[in-house]
């Protein structure tokens, strides 16, 4: 295929998205994450998960994503951040179909960032044509020449070892990720309350990931190594219509603990806290929304917004009470649904690397 014809084709698939979505911020634009969900399948509570079939597409729900941030360093001991992202959205109801016909839209994202620099891209493609898609077993999730795919000695129990992929004209990542560790659920055994009002998705993660590789920015490689997080995620409603966007964080503690909190923001100005504490071996808890807090400290001012890049996290009865701060604060995903997304490092009652995601600014 010519390269104009491929651009054609992109723009066209770009477009279809982004009339399909709306010209929303991100967290309800995206998939009309807070739109009726009717037609499309409800996420309830004590779903029984199933590995390796749950790795792959729940073309039933309109949204789902395969989400994935590493915490780098090289070995003069200076910090890098990689994303890897594949989203897919079902624009209506119903079985997939194939061809052009196929209703089901593909995004992916990929970043690196260092102290200094913050590269980003995206790129779109159509179910049913073979350009993108998510395959259970062997595992494989791609996009064009982006992809996550499964090694030899795979598990599916704890979806490692991987090899993950992703190039632009200004980056590249080449990382491989391995886990001794089973995956966590997460929210109430994979069940994750979005709101008090039935708005839910289910949730797991693979938090336990050492990373190892390359990333190449401005065509200057750099060998790094260091902690990556994997999140699945699949809903067909995941917010309430008056929720505006998250701040999202994954921390690694020294502990070799972890830590997934997030707050939702309603346009009322409240805000609804969720999130669960990992312990070394696997096991995950539930945090209570009530006497635990996430609160801004800190401004950037990026595209005429201001974003909270710096916070204070405080969980006391885990004993936790930390400060935030970016590696980059500039670290802004200028992408058709824009939004932050970063590595930070964290100090405090503890100390340690992690990332934040916001949304909805």
């Amino acid at each position: 295929m010519s390269a104009s014809t491929d651009l054609t084709r992109r723009a066209f698939t770009g477009g279809a998205m982004a009339l399909a979505l709306g010209g929303k911020s991100f967290a309800q634009g995206f998939a009309g994450l807070g739109e009726s969900a009717e037609g499309f399948a409800a996420v309830t509570p004590g779903k029984p998960f199933t590995f390796p079939a749950d790795h792959g597409p729940h073309p039933e729900f309109r949204i789902e994503w395969w989400y994935v941030t590493a915490n780098l360093s090289d070995a003069g001991g200076a910090a890098y951040g990689a994303q890897w992202t594949l989203f897919r959205q079902a624009m209506k109801p119903g079985g997939p179909s194939e061809g052009w016909t196929n209703q089901q839209l593909w995004m992916g994202h990929a970043a690196v960032t260092s102290a200094g620099t913050h590269r980003f891209s995206e790129t779109f493609a159509r179910g049913g044509l073979g350009e993108a898609g998510v395959e259970a077993a062997p595992f494989r999730a791609w996009i064009d020449a982006w992809e996550l795919r499964g090694l030899d000695a795979f598990d599916p129990q704890r979806i490692a070892p991987l090899e993950l992929k992703a190039s632009a004209a200004d980056f590249s990542t080449t990382l491989r990720l391995d886990a001794e560790r089973a995956l966590v659920l997460q929210g109430d055994h994979g069940y994750s309350r979005k709101s008090d009002r039935g708005q839910a998705s289910y949730y797991y993660s693979q938090p336990f990931y050492k990373a190892s590789g390359r990333i190449v920015i401005d065509d200057k490689p750099v060998d790094v190594t260091g902690a990556a997080w994997m999140d699945r995620e699949w809903s067909s409603q995941p917010l309430a219509a008056d929720q505006t966007g998250w701040d999202w964080f994954s921390l690694h503690l020294p502990s070799d603990e972890k830590l997934m909190l997030y707050r939702l923001r309603q346009k009322d100005g409240r805000e609804n806290l969720f999130g669960n504490w990992i312990t070394p071996d696997g096991r995950s808890a539930e945090i209570a929304a009530n006497g635990n807090s996430i609160t801004p400290t800190a401004t950037t001012e990026i595209d005429g917004r201001k974003l909270p890049t710096s916070w204070r996290v405080a969980l006391p009865a885990r004993g936790l009470a930390v400060e935030t701060a970016p590696l980059n604060p500039k670290a802004w995903m200028g992408t058709s649904f824009p939004y932050w997304e970063g590595p930070i490092r964290f100090s405090g009652s503890h100390a340690g690397i992690g990332y934040l995601e916001m949304t909805g600014y």
